[in-house]
């Protein structure tokens, strides 16, 4: 058996690919309302994708944005509760605006990151992820809508909103990828037991030998 030979890590902020420490997650609308509309998947599934998600984004200290819509004006609930668990320790922005890229102190919270790659989760597909991604991406941003954790009102409503970012600019992915995508490299011990932990909790088991 050869010895390892895994490059030195690149440079995580340089990197071309996804790193904790150049992205940024952001959480758009997921509120009872949203959920309840969702005929794109299985709702209970895309609750536990998107709580999948969140805790992934978390254990690996990617700074996460969250929004609501309408809360403060008493039209729409705030954000569900299996969700609130996972972030609540992070502010919530509360907009009237569709397009949450619209609302000056979301738009600001995403920029004060610093990070020019945008995961994105949003309710629904077809609006409230479709319009910041397109106005991301105009201003020179990485947009990478997370799949399986969002939805729309119709299985067409979301495929076509999928293939309208994507052919602005838009890069889809998946939990998997980007766990993996994450870790890279299991000589990375430090967040290894994350990243098996993340996968085992969303069902997904890793034949280590």
């Amino acid at each position: 058996m050869t010895e390892m030979s895994s490059f030195e890590k690149r440079d995580p902020i340089k990197d071309e690919l996804i790193t904790p420490e150049n992205s940024v997650f952001v959480v758009i609308d997921y509120q009872p309302t949203q959920v309840n509309s969702i005929n794109s998947m299985n709702r209970a599934e895309l609750i536990n994708n998107i709580v999948a998600t969140t805790k992934l984004m978390k254990a690996y200290d990617v700074p996460v944005v969250l929004s609501t819509v309408n809360v403060q004006t008493g039209r729409n609930k705030d954000t569900i509760p299996a969700l609130k668990e996972v972030l609540k320790d992070e502010p919530s922005y509360d907009c009237t605006s569709i397009n949450a890229w619209e609302d000056r102190e979301f738009q600001e919270a995403v920029k004060k990151t610093g990070r020019k790659n945008i995961i994105i989760a949003a309710l629904w597909t077809e609006a409230c992820l479709t319009f910041p991604t397109l106005d991301a991406l105009s201003e020179g941003y990485h947009v990478f809508p997370v799949v399986d954790a969002v939805g729309g009102t119709s299985v067409i409503a979301h495929e076509t909103a999928l293939r309208r970012v994507e052919q602005a600019g838009a890069q889809l992915t998946t939990f998997a990828q980007l766990a993996c995508e994450l870790q890279r490299d299991w000589n990375r011990t430090d967040t290894a037991p994350k990243f098996v932990q993340a996968m085992m909790d969303k069902g997904i088991f890793l034949n280590l030998g």
